[in-house]
């Protein structure tokens, strides 16, 4: 029987795409720029085009020049008219930075839609400043809010029909730097936003969006948003509750919302406000104060509180969020921490909490109670943990120098265990976590 060499890039177009994308897509095109084989592909064809990096892009990518691979990918495919750069389940790809480059870097005549992470505010006002002339759909998430000296184009954006701002970190500076944006969009017709200011005067509440920034949008059908405010100190003799915040949400287009005011003393108050349900994928410092609402888009969640959780409120946890993949514990107090309670402890888990979909588990500032918690298989059932962050000291406490069987069963499956940087882990923990990558 003869045999036949065949080449990769000898096959069709239409196979040749469906074997990229089963591959990493931005291992993909770093391999094929400059590639002259790659040059038989008619980059004229492709129009649309959605890049999904995998989960381990830390170590692969961050030696790389990502501003390179953007700005190649404009000139490498001449008729793009749609860009989505999207992060894996539960990393995010490593952001467009514009800082300090040519004023047309990044540009196109005819890209309509763009979907991407930039590294500052900075990036989102330079996309805004002309060099995307046709943009209609912008959709950001963005590392840092701040006020610079640099200046930009501020006209007015007639083309833009939807915007979506997604920053986790907290910015003093919405005022200054957003609202101004927003009030460039007149002929905005769906607006997403999720953002967390603090040190501002007041809460954002109703009355706020409407005359600050749905008064500038005539045209907007569709607003979906996530707010967070902060503030501190606090007036004791003055106590907003979530009805407070409700009756101010009087206007049609809001439909459906919700709210949660937190007090922590009389140092800080933290109010959210968003529309329901609930689209955006990551909640962060929340506390015992969880509504009676399910969460179901919400996959990565930071919890934060002053107070202790218990057994209850992981409990209400796994009912709100049924479909957490990446959970974070910031809890130095243990429940029933007081002398009078301690007899309750051992009586406060009565059945198994599960988390059927959770990744990754970070617990490095959290009291070792509930680390226990967590690892014990007569408490909690985590299924499909493959990445867990912790102290190593209260790792060796929780599961007794590596020999516990009940904390066994949890780490079986767990592939990066980050306890300690720079450590080699001993015999013994590689024998209690079969799965580890070496």
């Amino acid at each position: 029987m003869s045999q036949r060499i065949v080449h990769l890039l000898d096959l069709p177009n239409e196979i040749l795409f469906l074997i990229l994308k089963k591959l990493d897509n931005i291992d993909v095109l770093y391999s094929l720029f400059d590639n002259s084989l790659f040059q038989h592909i008619d980059q004229q064809q492709i129009t649309d085009l959605i890049l999904i990096s995998n989960e381990n892009y830390i170590e692969q990518v961050l030696t790389k020049d990502t501003n390179n691979v953007y700005v190649t990918i404009l000139d490498f495919f001449k008729n793009l008219n749609h860009l989505s750069i999207l992060p894996s389940s539960v990393n995010d790809y490593p952001p467009l930075s514009l800082y300090c480059l040519p004023p047309m870097t990044f540009s196109s005549s005819i890209l309509t839609e763009l979907c991407i992470n930039t590294n500052n505010f900075d990036d989102c006002l330079a996309l805004l400043d002309g060099r995307l002339k046709q943009l209609t759909s912008l959709i950001l998430q963005v590392n840092y809010i701040y006020k610079t000296s640099t200046s930009y184009n501020m006209d007015p954006l007639p083309n833009l029909e939807c915007f979506s701002l997604t920053c986790y970190k907290s910015t003093e500076d919405y005022d200054s730097v957003v609202l101004p944006l927003l009030r460039r969009m007149s002929h905005l017709k769906e607006l997403n936003l999720y953002i967390y200011i603090s040190a501002g005067p007041t809460f954002i509440a109703g009355t706020h969006l409407d005359n600050e920034i749905l008064i500038h949008m005539p045209r907007l059908h569709t607003f979906t948003f996530y707010i967070a405010s902060k503030h501190g100190p606090v007036d004791p003799d003055v106590r907003i509750s979530n009805l407070d915040i409700l009756s101010t949400f009087t206007n049609v287009q809001y439909q459906q919302v919700a709210c949660m005011v937190d007090y922590f003393d009389d140092w800080e108050t933290i109010c959210r406000v968003f529309s329901l349900p609930v689209k955006f994928h990551r909640l962060e410092e929340i506390g015992n104060n969880i509504p009676n609402i399910v969460f179901t888009s919400v996959t990565h969640l930071k919890l934060w509180d002053q107070d202790p959780f218990k057994y209850e409120f992981f409990i209400r946890l796994t009912q709100a969020f049924p479909f957490l993949k990446d959970l974070s514990i910031k809890n130095i107090q243990p429940p029933f921490w007081r002398s009078r309670e301690r007899h309750l402890y051992e009586n406060d888990w009565r059945s198994i909490v599960k988390y059927p979909y959770l990744v990754s588990l970070n617990i490095t500032c959290a009291h070792i109670h509930y680390i226990e918690h967590f690892l014990n298989d007569t408490k909690t059932h985590l299924p499909r943990l493959t990445e867990l962050k912790v102290k190593y000291v209260n790792l060796e406490i929780v599961t007794n120098n590596f020999t516990r069987g009940e904390t066994r069963r949890n780490c079986a499956k767990i592939k990066q265990l980050i306890a300690e940087q720079f450590m080699v882990y001993p015999k013994d923990v590689h024998d209690y976590f079969p799965s580890l990558s070496l």
